[in-house]
């Protein structure tokens, strides 16, 4: 080996590491679901023990509400870029890139509205509220798989989509509206109660 090809390759230097991202593995996302089961049991258990006055109170419906426009609203602007695809009306890339950056209001928006629920009060004795905190939780464990799914379809964004993905998708949607939708109904006759 000559001197000036010891030289280059000890002049290059190594390239960079790239941290492990939240959707880079499913090891990666059980943690991150492990990390959302406690908070929510936190929350759950904090809004059992947290005292809040009408003002407060008030505030909190409000941050409610406009946190479920902001994450919901979200949620249908992807599923709708999602149904652009599937008709052809845009291309993966779009659809993907749309999503992604989608996720950042749609977390925002549940976090919003699992914070301000904390106190609003919800009766955990009642099997409705309890169905509903049921369906934040498989909706938060969904959104995290779905943040696996966009970037495992990305890999495919110029390729034929394997059809697992496109049933891993299509399940993903379903779950999403269904849990979302589930806890509006719930909580819009909670709120008549």
């Amino acid at each position: 080996m000559s001197s000036l090809s010891l030289e280059s390759s000890a002049a290059t230097p190594p390239a960079p590491s790239r941290r492990l991202g939240l959707y880079d593995t499913w090891w990666t996302v059980a943690t991150a679901a492990l990390a959302a089961c406690l908070a929510l049991s936190a929350c759950a258990w904090v809004s059992l023990h947290l005292h809040t006055d009408h003002a407060l109170h008030t505030a909190a419906l409000f941050v409610h509400l406009a946190s479920l426009v902001l994450g919901f609203g979200a949620v249908l602007v992807a599923d709708y870029h999602g149904l652009l695809w599937i008709s052809g009306r845009c291309s993966l890339r779009d659809t993907l890139d749309s999503t992604a950056r989608l996720h950042a209001p749609i977390w925002t928006g549940l976090a919003g509205l699992i914070v301000s629920g904390v106190i609003l009060h919800p009766d955990l004795t009642s099997p409705l509220t309890r169905t509903k905190l049921a369906l934040v939780l498989i909706l938060t464990l969904n959104g995290l798989q779905a943040g696996l799914l966009n970037r495992r379809m990305a890999q495919h964004a110029s390729t034929p989509v394997p059809p697992r993905f496109l049933a891993w998708g299509a399940t993903t949607a379903l779950v999403s509206q269904v849990c979302w939708w589930g806890a509006v109904v719930i909580g819009f006759h909670n709120s008549q109660h």
